[in-house]
């Protein structure tokens, strides 16, 4: 019993050794593991690496390569440069704004405000710095203001093509596209964002050493367009300089192949300058009238009746009917557009003259359900699928109403709502011997791993036969030679056409407006086909009908494709 105190005191050391013991071993076996992974956690952090978004290349006919140095960019990536400050480090903050401000374009009071922000760690000064001001900046030396450099989306022909291309802006912290290509091919354009394993020094800066790649990134695939930049830029100049003399509020023209279905051009004023896209005041403007503007198409729309007809059977070119220069339906007047009789008219003559009476009376034939069919298999009422964001699908829901006045209305485009893009195919399936395309924008896409992508033409239906659309597009051709659409026709050449000239509904008073939309659809040379072109003005002032205010527009454009394609003359 006189050393129960002696083993009490080494019972308890044996228990600590034996506690010790066990942690250590927890410690190193155990956990060995999660302790390592926490230690060089300490050491380490996870990067993101931002893959090279794709860019956006035209090429004209005589291109067949797809070298860069041969293609015409549209929209590419440029290393600007962000400018900041640290606040609290300026020490010198007037003889700073004064320095600053001219290079920075920032007045001088709100750039003073900027580096006043003692506790701010971060202001931005300006991003988007061109390499001159970078340079002239970086001179002066400024403690407390520094520079990163920064890949930003460039588009170095300004407007062109804006509304088909888009832009690059953000959504949050993330740079995203915006509108056209850039937001519908965004998943390819954008590539796939990977990730790095680094390691860090005792004071957190990156050590370059000892990266792991957890995943790797894939910079984004480049597109080719169909997009030729000669007549993109022609078009251009012309809608622009024509919707200004019209004093029209805006104009859209689009050129199609009509064998493929390539867009080869698609221009609409007024335009913005994708690089300064954060300028605009109207965010409207950054919509693609082609796809998205929706509009009653008017008279134009009268081929697409006939196209029905011919196609049932049900006349021909010739067929005839009494012209009183009016149709009474359902208590409502409907007159031609110049409110005269004609007496006997063959249907030529209906599209020669344009006679709404012309348009009735072929739709009554067809019946309702045959009317709504055909206007269904032209592609209205539905998109057409062409690769661009943004595309409405039109208004039809007036035909599912099987009244009488809405039909007779809808025979002469009025009462049902189209989009630019819609005619074009529309029109292109009568030149492409009855059968309709799905109109694209991009040709190939061309992957960073070397892989290539062409797009090829697709057939969606044939819509009518061969024989009526051969019967139809005589009919047209005979409607610019002979008709008030005259002014059209280029010596030589054969040219399918019709005009139409709609008037604006009034969403206010309700029925129609004084203002108008003129349009125009053609496609040639008419008998060999390989374009189809539309144009589209929105209220012009002075000229009453389409068949004299763009007819001469559309002279011009088909004799510089002709001669830029080199086509020769078919007569």
């Amino acid at each position: 019993m006189k050393n129960w105190r002696f083993y009490t005191f080494v019972f308890f050391i044996g228990l600590i050794f034996i506690v010790v013991v066990l942690r250590l071993f927890s410690l190193q076996i155990i956990k060995h593991s999660f302790y390592k992974k926490l230690a060089a956690n300490q050491h380490q952090n996870f990067e993101t690496v931002y893959p090279v978004r794709g860019e956006i290349f035209m090429k004209d006919k005589h291109t067949n390569s797809d070298s860069r140095s041969l293609l015409f960019p549209i929209a590419i990536n440029k290393d600007y440069w962000t400018i900041y400050a640290v606040p609290k480090e300026i020490k010198e903050k007037e003889e700073t704004v004064t320095k600053l401000s001219p290079l920075l374009n920032i007045n001088e009071e709100e750039l003073k405000k900027k580096i006043s922000k003692l506790n701010d760690p971060y202001e931005l000064l300006k991003n988007k710095v061109e390499e001159e001001n970078y340079n002239k900046i970086k001179d002066l030396s400024i403690d407390g203001v520094y520079f990163q450099k920064e890949s930003w989306r460039y588009f170095p022909a300004g407007e062109m093509a804006c509304h088909l291309v888009g832009f690059v802006g953000f959504y949050g912290d993330e740079k995203i596209g915006r509108y056209g290509l850039e937001e519908h091919y965004e998943e390819k354009l954008s590539g796939k964002t990977g990730f790095i394993e680094a390691k860090r020094d005792s004071l957190g800066e990156l050590i370059n050493v000892g990266e792991k790649i957890l995943a790797v990134p894939e910079d984004g695939a480049d597109l080719i367009l169909t997009i030729d930049p000669n007549i993109q830029y022609f078009i251009e100049g012309k809608i622009k300089q024509r919707v200004q003399e019209l004093e029209a509020t805006s104009g859209t023209i689009i050129v199609m192949e009509v064998k493929s279905g390539a867009i080869k051009a698609m221009a609409s004023w007024p335009t913005f300058n994708p690089n300064k896209y954060n300028e605009v005041e109207d965010i409207g403007l950054f919509l693609n009238p082609v796809i998205d503007g929706v509009f009653e198409p008017g008279s134009v729309f009268k081929i697409i009746t006939m196209a029905a007809a011919l196609d049932k059977g049900l006349i021909d070119p010739n067929t005839t009917y009494e012209d009183k220069g009016f149709v009474e339906i359902s208590g409502h007047i409907i007159k031609n557009a110049t409110e005269k009789a004609n007496g006997v008219q063959t249907m030529t003559q209906v599209l020669e003259k344009s006679l709404n009476s012309g348009a009735i009376f072929v739709q009554q034939k067809l019946g309702k359900d045959n009317f709504k069919d055909y206007v269904e298999k032209f592609g209205f009422g539905q998109k057409t699928g062409i690769d661009l964001s943004g595309e409405e699908k039109g208004n039809i829901s007036n035909l599912k109403k099987k009244k009488d006045l809405e039909y007779a209305t809808a025979s002469f485009g009025q009462g049902i709502a189209v989009t630019p893009i819609q005619l074009v195919v529309a029109f292109g399936a009568i030149a492409n011997d009855g059968v309709l395309l799905r109109p694209y924008i991009v040709e190939k896409v061309i992957y960073k791993s070397g892989e290539e992508k062409i797009i090829q033409s697709q057939e969606i239906r044939r819509v009518i036969s061969s024989d009526a659309a051969s019967r139809l597009t005589a009919m047209m051709v005979s409607t610019v030679k002979n008709s008030f659409d005259k002014k059209a026709w280029v010596p030589g050449y054969s040219v399918a056409g019709k005009t139409g000239t709609a008037q604006i509904p009034d969403l206010e008073k309700g029925g129609y407006s004084d203002e108008t939309i003129h349009t125009f659809g053609e496609f040639f040379p008419a008998y060999d086909p390989r374009f189809v072109l539309l144009i589209k003005v929105d209220k012009p002032k002075g000229i009453r009908f389409a068949a004299d205010s763009i007819t001469p527009l559309g002279r011009q454009i088909t004799e510089y494709i002709l001669n830029y394609y080199e086509i020769p003359p078919s007569q």
